[in-house]
């Protein structure tokens, strides 16, 4: 098929329909079925539903619970970080970056398919499942994020970034209710075992991923062609890296922006994450099935994301990037300060509609203002996405580490009050970021 050229409304909805295609991991496997499930795994109730133990013995070792899965999910990050800059340096160099988006693409989906048999006996298979479905995601988006000054021109970024998150809430949104069906209703479905539909939800995940995947595919270029696959190749990457950490120590936009942004998704990202473990250790949920009202609170965060992400494209062409940015750093902020009292289920409900709307708003704003600050005409968009991307990974590493080594010595209430801080330093640091080259680039 002839290449479609940059701009396309086919080439970007394309690109874009990747969202729909991998945000069902973020929903069903990081935010709402899974983290449910590996709560039922490990923690011990009484019939009241008081957690009576949440020690969890992994490789000879006592572990809290929620502990276990941040190290282990920290862990997958570092990975991430080491791989991201590593990787795309070669995309770059060899212009293949679409071979390695679909590797990571089907890693990423064979491991939630693996989901299916994560149970206690073998609590290794299960985590080393967690651990690859993990980085497949985020690895794939390393070069998924790289394409986007390939495939659009500044001034359609903020539009088309949003418009991939958009897609991404909806499908994961649609995938989750028919999971939610499935498990609410077994008996309806016919199925005898109550765990049946939870794990066949993992199963779902995964196949949806790859299935969807096939669309974008089709239509994304292979990537910019540069040399063919040496045995130098290699070593040719990481010259690549260094030339763009030369150029980023003499970019101030763009190295006051990574700064900025390290600090603020680090707490953005690591909410994200333990907000469902949040939900079932902190909450009093009385005779509310816990469950039901988990993943409604997830449906309502993801729903109210779409509005957010529009509003934030909205407000960005009209308020400009960084100020829109500064402002949702702020809202966050007042969220995490709310969240520190809340112990009922309405509370829960109200905080998660006021993270959804600033959740899509935060990550696709973020995602077209570095995109508008990489220099008109660079070929090494990979490389430059593998610096955003590190800076967010690492983040994820020490935020989560922390989150962890605190749920470990307090509990987990007292780590929200870490997050305010990273949000304070975030809107600090963005203040300092030059707005003259947005501007130029969208205009």
């Amino acid at each position: 098929m002839e290449a479609l050229p940059k701009g396309s409304k086919k080439l970007l909805n394309a690109w874009a329909f990747y969202d729909w295609a991998n945000s069902v991991y973020s929903l069903v496997i990081a935010s709402a079925v899974f983290p449910i499930f590996y709560g039922a795994l490990t923690l011990v109730k009484d019939e009241d539903g008081k957690i009576l133990d949440d020690t969890v013995n992994f490789l000879g070792f006592d572990f809290n619970n929620d502990t276990l899965i941040s190290y282990v999910t920290a862990a997958a990050f570092l990975v991430v970080s080491f791989l991201s800059p590593f990787l795309s340096g070669i995309a770059d160099y060899v212009g293949n970056k679409k071979t390695f988006m679909k590797f990571f693409c089907y890693l990423g989906a064979l491991s939630c398919i693996g989901l299916f048999w994560f149970n206690m006996d073998y609590l290794w298979f299960g985590l080393l499942c967690y651990f690859l479905a993990l980085i497949g995601f985020w690895a794939s988006l390393v070069f998924y994020n790289s394409y986007l000054p390939d495939i659009a021109f500044p001034d359609q970024q903020d539009k088309i970034s949003a418009k991939g998150y958009s897609l991404g809430y909806i499908g994961s949104v649609i995938l989750l209710i028919v999971c939610l069906a499935m498990i609410l209703m077994y008996d309806t479905f016919g199925f005898e075992d109550e765990g049946l539909p939870t794990r066949l939800s993992f199963v779902l995940t995964g196949l949806w991923w790859i299935g969807f995947s096939q669309y974008t595919y089709y239509y994304l270029p292979k990537g910019n062609k540069k040399e063919k696959l040496t045995k130098n190749v290699l070593f040719s990457g990481f010259k690549e890296l260094r030339k763009i950490w030369r150029k980023l120590k003499e970019d101030k936009p763009m190295r006051t922006y990574l700064s900025a942004f390290f600090v603020y998704s680090m707490a953005v990202q690591t909410i994200m994450l333990i907000a469902t473990y949040f939900g079932i250790e902190e909450l009093d949920w009385g005779t509310t099935d816990s469950t039901t009202g988990l993943i409604v609170s997830i449906l309502l965060i993801q729903l109210v994301a779409v509005l957010g992400a529009w509003l934030t494209s909205k407000a960005s062409a009209k308020f400009g990037n960084i100020q829109t940015l500064i402002v949702i750093n702020c809202i966050w902020i007042a969220i995490c300060i709310y969240a520190y009292t809340i112990t009922t289920p309405f509370q829960f409900y109200f905080t998660a509609a006021f993270v959804g709307l600033v959740m899509g708003g935060i990550q696709s704003l973020s995602r077209s203002t570095y995109s508008k600050l990489i220099p008109e005409g660079e070929k090494d968009t990979a490389s430059y996405f593998s610096f955003y991307d590190v800076s967010e990974k690492i983040g994820i590493v020490i935020g989560m580490s922390t989150y962890g080594f605190i749920a470990d010595q307090y509990n987990i209430r007292n780590a929200i009050l870490f997050f305010i801080v990273f949000f304070i330093v975030g809107v600090i640091l963005l203040f300092f970021v030059p707005r003259k080259r947005i501007v130029e680039q969208a205009e």
